[in-house]
C-alpha cells in the first residue's frame, strides 16, 4: 500500500519560532541557572544513591572509570541537542526537531515514544520515592507507613499512597507556574548536591587506598557493562530541551545548560565513586540497596549517615520526578498545538501561563499507574525509548546541516558529521542488548500510536492547511 506523500512533510524552523510568539505560545521565565537546575536534576536521582552498587558489583574500583565512560556516551548526544534546541527553541525536544528535519510521521513516532518514555519514568520514580519515604522514617524515627498504603498490589500492598501524594504535589506546582517550579527545583538540587558534597567529605576523613587494589579485577569487559547500567543515571538531560520555549535567551543559554547539566553530575559522580571506594571494601557496596549508606557506615562508623542519605535519595527523587513531568507536558503540547493531538489540551492558562488542563491530566493519569499497575517490567521501555530519541536527534544534526547549511545555529555541534555518528553508534551499542520482551513492547505501542496518527492525527494536523515541504 502507498502511503500518503503528506507524512514526510517537514516544518520549516522559522514557522515552528513564529508558534512561540502567538495565544498558544509559553512565557519565557527560565535562565541558564534555572535549565542547569533542571538537567541536574533529572539526572541526580536515585541512580547515584542505588546504581553505584551494581556497577561496583561488575567492575570493582574500576568502577570510576565506568561513570567517565557513561559520561562520554552521552556527551556526544547531548552535543546534538545543544545545537538544535539552541536553533529551534521550541517546545517538544527531540519531537520539535524530527518534525523539522525527517517530517510529521517520524515526528508522531518519537513523541508518542517520548511520552511512553516520560510517563513510565515519573510513575517509577514517584513509586521509588515512597520506598525512599519509609527508608527515611525507618533510618531517622523507627517507623514505616504500613505496606497497604505504601506499596502497589505487585509489591503487596492495596496502594501506593506516597506515590500518588508526589505526583498531584507536583502536578499543582507545574500548573501554579514554571518560574515556581523552577525556584523549587534548584533548592532541591542545591539540598541533594550538599548531601553528596557530605558523603564525600565524610568519606575522605576515613579514606584507604588499600580499596583500590585490585583496581581493575574484571576486565574492560566489567567496565563496559558497569558503564551500561551507570548509563541509565545519566539520562535526564534531554529534559533541558522541552524547555526551550521557556527559555529567556535560548541560543546561548540552553547550550550551557545542556552541556553543564552532563558535566556537574559526571563530577560529582566520579568524587563519590572515589570516595565510597576509599571510604570501605567494595564487597560492601557490591549488590545493597543502600550502598552508599552502608559503605559510610562501615567505613567511618556513622550511625546516622543512613537518614542523611535516604534524605537525600528523597530530595532527589522529588526534583527528577518534577523535570520529567515537565519534560512530558511540554512535548504533548507541542503536539497537540500541531494538532497531532486535540489541539484543546494545548490551552494556555490565562493567569499562569501554563498548559494546565494537559499538566492536570497526565498527573490524575500518572498518579493511578503509579499507584496501581506493576512497573517492573515496563519500565524498561524507558531505556529503549531514550536511546531511540538520541538516534534520531544525532541524525537530525546531519540533516539540518545538509538541508539548511546557511540557518543560525548559536551552537555548533563540532565535527558533524563525525560526533553525531558517534553518537548514534554508541546508543544501538546499547539498544542492542536490551531483552527481546522490551523490543516487543515497544513495537506495539509504537504500532498503537501510528493507528492514532492514521485515524487522527494525519487528517487534523496544521501542516495540512499550511504549505509544507513534502
Amino acid at each position: 500500500m502507498k502511503l500518503p506523500q503528506g507524512i514526510w512533510s517537514t516544518r520549516d524552523a522559522s514557522d515552528l519560532i513564529t508558534d512561540t510568539e502567538g495565544d498558544e505560545a509559553l512565557q519565557k521565565s527560565i535562565g541558564p541557572v534555572g535549565l542547569t537546575a533542571m538537567g541536574v536534576g533529572a539526572i541526580i536521582g536515585t541512580g547515584i544513591f542505588v546504581v553505584i552498587g551494581e556497577g561496583a558489583q561488575m567492575a570493582g574500583p574500576a568502577v570510576i572509570l565506568a561513570f567517565v565512560l557513561a559520561a562520554v556516551t552521552c556527551l556526544f548526544s547531548a552535543l546534538s541537542y545543544a545545537e538544535l534546541a539552541a536553533a529551534v527553541p521550541v517546545a517538544g525536544s527531540a519531537y520539535t526537531y524530527s518534525y523539522a528535519t525527517m517530517g510529521e510521521l517520524v515526528a508522531f513516532i518519537i513523541g508518542w515514544d517520548l511520552i511512553l518514555e516520560y510517563g513510565v519514568s515519573v510513575a517509577a520514580v514517584a513509586v521509588g520515592w515512597g520506598g525512599n519515604v519509609n527508608a527515611f522514617l525507618d533510618a531517622a524515627f523507627n517507623y514505616e507507613m504500613p505496606k497497604s498504603i505504601s506499596t502497589s498490589p505487585e509489591d503487596g500492598g492495596v496502594f501506593n499512597l506516597p506515590a500518588v501524594f508526589i505526583v498531584l504535589a507536583i502536578t499543582l506546582l507545574l500548573v501554579r507556574g514554571t518560574r515556581e517550579s523552577a525556584s523549587v527545583n534548584l533548592i532541591m538540587v542545591g539540598v541533594k548536591i550538599a548531601i553528596l558534597i557530605f558523603f564525600i567529605v565524610a568519606a575522605f576523613t576515613a579514606f584507604s587506598s588499600g580499596n583500590f587494589h585490585p583496581f581493575n579485577p574484571h576486565g574492560a569487559s566489567g567496565i563496559t557493562s558497569a558503564a551500561g547500567v551507570i548509563f541509565f543515571a545519566y539520562i535526564g538531560f534531554d529534559a533541558v530541551a522541552t524547555g526551550s520555549e521557556e527559555s529567556n535567551n535560548p541560543g546561548r543559554d540552553l547550550p550551557i545548560a545542556i552541556v553543564g547539566s552532563l558535566v556537574i553530575p559526571t563530577i560529582l559522580y566520579v568524587l563519590v565513586a572515589i570516595a565510597a571506594v576509599g571510604v570501605a571494601p567494595i564487597s560492601v557496596m557490591s549488590g545493597s540497596d543502600a550502598p552508599l549508606s552502608d559503605a559510610l557506615e562501615k567505613g567511618t562508623g556513622i550511625a546516622w549517615a543512613s537518614a542523611v542519605l535516604s534524605f537525600g535519595a528523597m530530595i532527589a527523587i522529588t526534583s527528577v520526578v518534577l523535570v520529567i513531568m515537565y519534560g512530558q507536558t511540554r512535548i504533548f503540547f507541542a503536539m497537540c498545538r500541531d494538532g497531532l493531538m486535540p489541539r484543546s489540551m494545548a490551552k494556555i492558562h490565562p493567569r499562569y501561563g501554563t498548559p494546565a488542563r494537559l499538566t492536570i491530566t497526565f498527573g490524575v493519569l500518572i498518579a493511578i499507574l503509579a499507584a496501581l499497575v506493576p512497573l517492573s517490567e515496563i519500565v524498561k521501555l524507558v531505556n529503549i525509548g531514550t536511546l531511540f530519541a538520541f538516534v534520531l536527534v544525532n541524525v537530525g544534526v546531519v540533516i539540518l546541516r545538509r538541508t539548511k547549511p546557511d540557518m543560525e545555529r548559536p551552537f555548533r555541534t563540532p565535527l558533524v558529521p563525525f560526533f553525531p555518528i558517534i553518537g548514534i553508534a554508541l546508543c544501538i551499542y546499547l539498544m542492542k542488548d536490551l531483552p527481546g520482551t522490551t523490543w516487543i513492547r515497544f513495537v506495539v505501542w509504537l504500532v498503537v500510536g501510528l493507528i492514532i496518527y492514521a485515524t487522527y492525527g494525519f487528517k487534523n494536523s496544521r501542516l495540512r492547511g499550511q504549505k509544507g515541504k513534502v
